[in-house]
């Protein structure tokens, strides 16, 4: 059942009961914003109103909208840190909340340097429940029959770490999957796993991923929906499949896990599911066996009907992958989510991964919206605190980055997220995704941000489809210790016939392609002030991103939070790209440039 409108009709009917309830209140929600936004930032001034660090503001008590923004500044992580390193070492007084903070979640800690620590309270977890519970009442809008078989998802955990005080630091998603709510979860027909609960709370990553894939094998004809956190994670578990069929097919086979599936846990609970099967053991190894991979998902678990994956923002780069895997499945976003807070959920997920729109429900925390215009940035002091705009102000079109206050102790706490208006569902907007608010290039003049190289590695890799070969992961630095400085683009390929690759002058080409793309600024530094010299692209061996994410787990990053840094400086990882090099190439031709400004 399609939705009629994206603005103010209801969201179809339920298939059940407890359905009828969830949408029932995601419509209560969206139709009073304004209202539920006002009690939310209400209760946690309220709450909180005995904190050190609101007491600091002057509030007396006071828990209105106008007070709040007349006299809170508005922040970033360097200005909670301070208070944030007291709690981690001990310090139990009520400093950003008032009830005890019962952990921290940490960021994915790839995309700009050390880990951020983000405090949390216990009864966050039934705030994010409640999220969760809302996604498939609307999924099940539009993909009938989900009660009638399984999932295959691939979902982990991290070994997570302790402060000084003993506090627990893990990433978010670590902390649901470990959590009651999630482990004594009541059965629900459209929203089973086919992998037990045991599979994920494995801290071992290949025992984790081999015992899931294993069930996944199993249950393959009752599998109706595949899908990971990120586009990443199911791109990994198709490797790991190319990677381990033989052994996962001989387990099938002769009825025994495999001796390196050590983990007590995992090796009951598969006792209970692995039983010999030559039939099915056969077929895996006809499929696998010829090396051809080009829409195994759909051939393995033929009933699958959609990917559950968030193909939003730098996970764009993996739709090409996914796309070749499945035979052109949809890929849905389902939710909207980051360490900091769970902000809200797709009404229309079954639209293509460019159209993908979030609606932030308003009583997930309070909202407030900087207005996003490079061209005239609004400038932030905390000094004089900005009077930003509510979820109920903004306009069809406007992109705004997102400030956030939260139960948990978070106040007018900047995300980075630039989010664009694209529709509204009631008087809730419904936001694209942009991009999160950080340059990651820049040798001169120039800045460019991760959507500007998203789409030149996309337009340069239109080069490469006449040799059936897709750029399947990429990361990139500033090289300055050239004279001019320059981009190196690292490119991961995909060669269907490896006999018939790209030829040196097609990527040649790929690299003036990419300089095209870029910005104005850019170009003018290429061509008229020679500050910047010829982008250079570094070809790298198959399988060269996996050990850069075996890396990063190694060091601390969360398998399910990990995403490909799109650019890296960190010596380690550059030795270890730089050692997978096969083959280097440069633009040959300076890019298009004109002194005349278009409007």
């Amino acid at each position: 059942m399609a939705v009629d409108t994206i603005t103010s009709s209801p969201l179809g009917p339920p298939a059940c009961e407890k359905d009828a309830k969830a949408l029932q209140f995601i419509e209560e929600m969206t139709k009073n914003c304004d209202l539920v936004q006002e009690n939310v930032l209400s209760e946690i001034l309220s709450q909180n109103a005995d904190t050190e660090y609101l007491q600091q503001f002057g509030l007396d008590g006071a828990t209105d909208r106008e007070t709040f923004k007349s006299k809170v500044p508005v922040v970033g992580y360097e200005d909670l840190q301070p208070y944030i390193q007291r709690i981690a070492n001990g310090d139990r007084s009520k400093i950003l909340s008032s009830h005890p903070i019962s952990e921290f979640l940490t960021s994915s800690g790839t995309s700009a340097g050390e880990r951020k620590l983000m405090p949390t309270i216990a009864e966050e977890m039934n705030r994010r429940q409640k999220l969760y519970s809302l996604l498939m009442p609307v999924m099940n809008l539009y993909v009938p029959g989900l009660d009638k078989g399984k999932g295959l998802y691939f979902y982990f955990i991290k070994a997570e770490t302790k402060t000084p005080s003993g506090l627990v630091a893990r990433p978010v998603l670590t902390s649901y999957y470990k959590s009651q709510q999630f482990k004594t979860r009541p059965f629900d027909p459209y929203n089973v796993l086919t992998s037990p609960n045991e599979t994920i709370l494995c801290v071992d990553s290949f025992q984790s991923m081999y015992s899931q894939m294993l069930c996944g094998l199993i249950y393959r004809e009752e599998v109706l929906r595949c899908g990971a956190v990120f586009a990443s994670g199911l791109v990994r578990a198709i490797k790991f499949l190319q990677l381990h069929w033989q052994q996962l097919a001989f387990d099938i086979e002769s009825g025994s896990l495999n001796s390196k599936i050590t983990d007590p846990a995992i090796r009951e609970c598969m006792s209970k599911i692995l039983k010999p099967s030559q039939d099915l053991a056969r077929f895996i190894r006809e499929e696998c066996c010829e090396g051809n991979w080009e829409g195994i998902i759909t051939r393995i678990w033929p009933n699958t009907k959609y990917l559950d994956v968030i193909v939003t923002g730098a996970m764009a780069q993996y739709i090409p992958i996914l796309d070749y895997y499945s035979n052109n499945l949809p890929k849905t976003c389902t939710m909207y989510a980051s360490s900091e807070c769970y902000f809200g959920l797709n009404l229309t997920p079954m639209v293509k991964p460019s159209e993908v729109c979030y609606t932030i429900m308003p009583n997930m925390g309070y909202f407030e919206f900087i207005p996003h215009d490079p061209t005239n940035p609004m400038t932030i002091s905390r000094d004089s605190p900005p009077h930003l705009l509510d979820l109920a102000d903004l306009e069809l079109g406007k992109e705004y980055e997102l400030v956030i206050s939260t139960y948990s102790g978070l106040s007018r706490y900047r995300v980075g997220d630039i989010l664009q208006v694209k529709g509204f569902h009631n008087c809730a907007p419904m936001f694209k995704f942009i991009r999160r608010k950080n340059v990651l290039l820049s040798i001169d003049a120039d800045k460019t941000d991760e959507t500007e190289l998203q789409t030149a590695v996309e337009n340069a890799s239109e080069l490469l489809k006449e040799f059936n070969t897709t750029v399947v992961e990429y990361t990139s630095y500033g090289d300055t210790k050239t004279i001019p400085g320059h981009y190196v683009i690292y490119w991961e390929l995909l060669m269907k016939d490896p006999g018939y690759g790209p030829t040196d002058d097609v990527l040649d080409r790929c690299c003036l392609a990419m300089e095209e793309c870029l910005n104005s600024v850019y170009r003018q530094s290429r061509v008229a002030d020679q500050s910047i010299g010829p982008l250079e692209i570094r070809i790298v061996k198959s399988g060269t991103f996996e050990e850069l994410m075996d890396y990063a787990i190694s060091r601390g990053a969360s398998i399910n939070q990990y995403k490909v840094p799109r650019c890296v400086s960190f010596t380690p990882i550059m030795e270890l790209l730089d050692s997978r090099v096969v083959s280097t190439h440069f633009s040959p031709a300076a890019p298009t440039w004109t002194s005349e400004r278009r409007f």
